[in-house]
């Protein structure tokens, strides 16, 4: 049985410009952008979990970085974790709507959960400085 209570995140970042993912409209919040990720299920940690996220979403491995973000929302722990991208990779939409690449700064015109509100804009805040400088967010 899954812990209901981490959701595990990914930011990955490429050229200048962050993945993510739209939720599928059966889903829970149904049609909005997230980073790629979801809920740890028994036994896992928290790299281990999004690893499997990340495969199960979009068909990707990538190796799960150091958390730079956490968040709440009601019962849930959010936390996000950079990933590195690996050249030769091509994502696919397995079970998500579908994804985009975008720009930093482009990130507050899509409409993400509440709880992630807080990481669109430290990243969109820092739009012009190279994701290898950012460290932890908060």
């Amino acid at each position: 049985m899954a812990d209901p209570g981490i959701v595990v995140a990914a930011v990955i970042e490429r050229g200048g410009r962050v993945l993510i993912s739209q939720r599928r409209p059966d889903r829970g919040q149904p049609n909005r952008w997230e980073f790629p990720g979801g809920k740890r299920e028994a036994g896992e940690g928290d790299r281990d979990a999004l690893a499997r996220e990340l495969r199960e979403e979009l068909g990707i491995d990538l190796e799960v970085g150091d958390r730079v973000w956490t968040s709440r929302a009601g019962p849930l722990e959010l936390r996000f974790y950079r990933c590195e991208w690996a050249p030769g990779l091509r994502p696919r939409a397995l079970d998500v709507a579908q994804f985009r690449w975008v720009r930093r700064g482009d990130l507050t015109a899509y409409t993400f959960p509440p709880a992630d509100h807080g990481l669109v804009k430290a990243l969109a805040a820092r739009r012009d400085r190279p994701s290898a400088s950012w460290g932890p967010l908060q």
